[in-house]
């Protein structure tokens, strides 16, 4: 049997793998030089493909020499000027006429090579990419344990893990031994050959130094000198695919985001959950029967079938832009959204009439809209980005409603000085924060302060809404009316689970029933908030037969007091019409008070 491999069967293992399971036993194996060609100039460029494929071919020699096969290498090496050509498929025609000359049977899991050989009447072995992967995709998926957001292995390091939560994450060792470049050159190795074999993975990027691959949902990168000082593999899997329902957003910010007019930023720090966020986004909008693409480079978000995930055309977003406009989807997920074409491809698409959400790196909202400023004309970024949303450890901390005006600038007095002005206003409470505007050559994003004075209505809800939590709650409610339709309630630790409800059915209703986003905090919290710049004052406690009483004068009946040990909080209790608390000793409350007084700990109070 005399056999030619092309290059692709050559890097994905294929024929070392048949030679191993003796289908290949006693094969003339014909290596054309121009195969050596293409994978020495991959190594050359440090591309793990070129190397993959080297180290196959040395597999091929060690089985030559066990008599297993007979490996010879023959055919010309291409020219600079077939190099050139070799995207048309001049490499390829090489590899053929070799096969020709040799009346070899061509070996090749290219499509187009094996119909073109077909055609010319060449004696074709097509192997189809295999479904099932290869053994790093195993070994790999190993280390992703419970809640494991991504793997970091490095010369010379023991292999380390994030894991966690969005705003909960932990970096841990997960091996003791220290990993040596064989080691990690290895597991690169078989990365590309699982990734070669699978229907659903894919070489995003592969240059001198660097390695970026999609393998299902793991993104794996491969960093190595020059690039890098050292070798590298970095592996990120999505732990959680979140609904968008858990978010629990207000009926006015989902109104907002299904309206095909409308350019949306999600901004946030790195690991932050705009992603988790956008994939959430996605999934809402197809299910009310929107057509939703995604631009990615890399392809990682982890969405449904129905929605096609496009990545750079010949390694530019302007083209892939121009291809989606064709194809006319209502809603464009662009992740990310970073540099100077990717902001003039979302703006091009934007005033295109798509509805677009783009993800992109923010330390503040307000930032999200300081980066496209300077990138697209001032006057027209309303029409590109009118709001921004900011996730903040996996939930939506702030949304921006972003408009344009024409007036006299916060601060400023004369008439004269009207001009275009963009508002950024709180989404959920229409409060002006920020106004930017032309100062002379330079644009000012200056912070807006707007009285916010509390209005009598909001006392009313207040008291309203801590009567229907008391029917969940058992101890001290707080309320705090933040805007017309938001507000915050403080209950003790134990008893957020209670109110919240099994998948947040209570707090669901109770939203729908007084038609406000309500945010539930730990009563602890307003307690430490109330603490900073207050000081403290020491109070006596008297210890009767059952309970503890604390003496805080008839002047301060009815009042709420916040009870602390030293400076740690311990509970807000309300002063009885004789001036005292009195605290039941088998309490929570009690017992802690009794066993940091054995410890010689003081209570102290704010009023």
């Amino acid at each position: 049997m005399k056999i030619v491999p092309d290059t692709s069967v050559i890097i994905d293992g294929r024929i070392t793998d048949r030679v191993e399971e003796s289908l290949y036993q006693g094969a003339e194996v014909i290596v054309p030089e121009a195969v050596l060609f293409e994978l020495e100039e991959q190594a050359n460029r440090g591309q793990e493909t070129g190397l993959s494929g080297l180290e196959e071919i040395q597999k091929l020699r060690k089985y030559h020499e066990q008599g297993m096969i007979k490996l010879s290498f023959a055919g010309k090496r291409p020219t600079l000027e077939q190099k050139k050509l070799s995207p048309g498929g001049e490499i390829d025609s090489i590899i053929r006429e070799l096969a020709i000359d040799e009346k070899a049977t061509l070996i090749t899991s290219d499509i187009v090579q094996a119909e073109v050989g077909k055609a010319k009447g060449l004696n074709i072995e097509y192997l189809e990419p295999e479904l099932n992967h290869g053994e790093t995709d195993k070994s790999i998926r190993d280390y992703f344990h419970e809640n494991v957001m991504s793997i970091h292995l490095r010369k010379g390091d023991k292999p380390k893990a994030k894991v966690g939560t969005p705003g909960d994450i932990s970096t841990k060792i997960i091996e003791d031994e220290v990993l040596t470049e064989k080691e990690l050159r290895e597991i690169a190795h078989d990365i590309i050959e699982s990734t070669k074999r699978s229907s659903e993975g894919f070489i995003e990027i592969d240059k001198e130094g660097a390695t970026i691959v999609q393998l299902e949902d793991i993104r794996i990168v491969i960093a190595r000198p020059p690039f890098s000082d050292g070798f590298e593999i970095t592996a990120v899997k999505p732990v959680a695919k979140i609904e968008l329902e858990q978010y629990r957003l207000s009926e006015k910010l989902k109104k907002r985001l299904v309206k095909k007019q409308r350019g949306v930023l999600l901004a946030g720090s790195p690991g932050a959950g705009k992603s988790t966020l956008a994939q959430a986004i996605a999934e809402y909008l197809k299910n009310l029967d929107y057509t939703v693409k995604t631009m990615e480079k890399p392809r990682d978000l982890q969405v449904g079938d129905e929605i096609t995930q496009y990545t750079s055309l010949d390694g530019k977003m302007e083209d892939t832009g121009d291809i989606l406009l064709l194809v006319r989807p209502d809603y464009t997920i662009y992740d990310e959204v970073r540099k100077t074409p990717d902001f003039k491809v979302f703006a091009d698409m934007r005033l295109a009439g798509v509805g677009m959400i783009g993800v992109t790196h923010a330390n503040r909202a307000i930032d999200a809209l300081q980066r496209l400023i300077g990138r697209v004309e001032l006057g027209m970024v309303p029409q590109v980005v009118d709001t921004i949303v900011y996730v903040e450890e996996g939930e939506i901390n702030k949304v921006y409603d972003v408009t344009y005006t024409v007036k006299v600038p916060a601060g400023m007095t004369e008439e004269d000085l009207a001009r275009p002005v963009i508002e950024v206003r709180d989404f959920e409470s229409d409060m002006l924060e920020y106004e930017v505007y032309s100062y002379g050559e330079q644009v000012v994003v200056m912070p807006v302060k707007e009285d916010k004075t509390k209005k009598p209505i909001w006392d009313m809800a207040e008291r309203e809404i801590g009567r229907e939590m008391k029917r969940y709650v058992k101890g001290r409610v707080e309320v705090e009316v933040d805007s017309s339709n938001k507000m915050t309630v403080y209950v003790p630790d134990g008893e957020i689970p209670r109110l919240l409800g099994k998948n947040g059915r209570n707090i669901s209703r109770i939203e729908e029933d007084f038609d406000m986003r309500i945010d539930v905090q730990p009563l602890w919290e307003k307690a430490e908030r109330r603490k900073t710049g207050s000081e403290l004052k020491n109070v006596d406690i008297n210890i009767l037969k059952d309970k503890i009483e604390i003496d805080i004068g008839a002047q301060h009946s009815g009042k709420s007091v916040d009870i602390y040990s030293e400076n740690e909080y311990v509970s807000t209790l309300t002063v009885g019409q004789d001036g005292s608390i009195k605290i039941r000793k088998g309490t929570r409350v009690g017992k802690r008070i009794l066993r940091d007084r054995d410890k010689g700990k003081r209570v102290n109070i704010l009023i």
